[in-house]
């Protein structure tokens, strides 16, 4: 029987599980960054027609997932399970989506690293013969994040310059065992990483151990060559945190700064549009991938990615009890 295991972290997906299709959706801010041809709905205002934020939420994952679906050549009822979660309390966005589309569920919560995460689990399923269509989605929104982990908007706090802009956004993956598209060929999966930050409104620091971590996990347990990737993506480090972590990753004696992007510097403008340190959230590195990097991948613009969402994993009781903040980053590899 082949060998699956490779080293301590990472897997090597022997059937090679396909995306077959994604969707995207963002925010109206999100639709002015640098990214904008890129996403498959803008929407005109961050409440999608609905009475508050947190239903705007739960409808934008909802639609993206029937979109991501109806790309492919199969239909809602043929999925077997999805795999999805967001940042709120008790995962309200997706289990009120999940509610609605009637399909096996599993709720997952990596705070910003859900996207790998929920993608890692689903490819996981279909490689082990277990589906043969899983679907994998994660969601943030600004309004609703700043409600549940900061401050509430009607208060107008003055935000620090290390601090990060919640992407409002979602995206969803559709992953089978057979047909046309990238492929996810290995996962390495992420440990709890914390080095004491505490600073809620300087998430980089805090993720970019873990990611370092992760990235470096992967190239010892792989050999594989750096030079191989086209991209190596971050998924919400900021301006701060990403260039931590080049310093960190450099020091390991892997110098990933020829392919490295991180998808909360990319999805917004910082300076014209006011996000300082970049975007957040596990909107972020949904919609960016599912978006930007899942069609530069279709189109044969480039070859072999490694996707590393990174979440910083506290909870307002953890902050008001004084806790420092524990990271951590998955990364998936899809080649075409």
């Amino acid at each position: 029987m082949a060998k699956k295991r490779l080293g301590n972290q990472t897997i090597q997906l022997l059937n090679s599980p396909v995306i077959i299709s994604t969707g995207s959706i963002v925010g109206p801010k999100e639709g002015e960054g640098p990214l904008k041809d890129y996403f498959d709905i803008i929407l005109k205002d961050d409440l999608f027609g609905e009475d508050s934020w947190e239903l705007s939420e739960s409808k934008m994952i909802k639609e993206v997932i029937r979109m991501a679906v109806g790309k492919s050549d199969y239909v809602l009822n043929q999925v077997d399970y999805i795999v999805a979660g967001d940042l709120l309390n008790q995962l309200m966005s997706t289990s009120f989506a999940a509610r609605d589309l009637e399909r096996p569920f599993f709720g997952v919560y990596g705070a910003c690293s859900t996207m790998s995460e929920s993608m890692s689990l689903a490819a996981m399923i279909v490689d082990g013969g277990f589906s043969d269509l899983v679907v994998a989605a994660t969601s943030s929104h600004f309004c609703t994040a700043e409600r549940q982990f900061r401050y509430p908007l009607e208060l107008g706090n003055q935000r620090p310059m290390t601090a990060q802009w919640t992407v409002t956004g979602t995206g969803a993956s559709v992953i089978s065992s057979k047909g046309d598209g990238p492929k996810i060929k290995r996962i390495t999966t992420g440990k709890v990483i914390d080095k004491g930050i505490t600073d809620v409104n300087n998430m980089g620091p805090a993720m970019a151990p873990a990611a370092v971590d992760t990235i470096k996990s992967y190239f010892d347990d792989t050999k594989d060559d750096i030079d191989s990737f086209d991209i190596i993506a971050t998924g919400d480090l900021g301006i701060v945190g990403g260039e931590i972590l080049l310093d960190f990753i450099n020091k390991e004696g892997y110098d990933i700064s020829s392919v490295y992007m991180d998808c909360g510097i990319e999805i917004f403008d910082h300076k014209k549009q006011d996000t300082h340190s970049g975007g957040s959230g596990c909107g972020c590195s949904a919609s960016v991938f599912n978006g930007y990097i899942y069609k530069k991948l279709k189109n044969k613009e480039i070859n072999k990615v490694m996707l590393v969402s990174t979440g910083a994993l506290m909870s307002p009781t953890s902050t008001l009890q004084k806790q420092s903040i524990p990271s951590i980053a998955h990364a998936v590899i899809i080649e075409n």
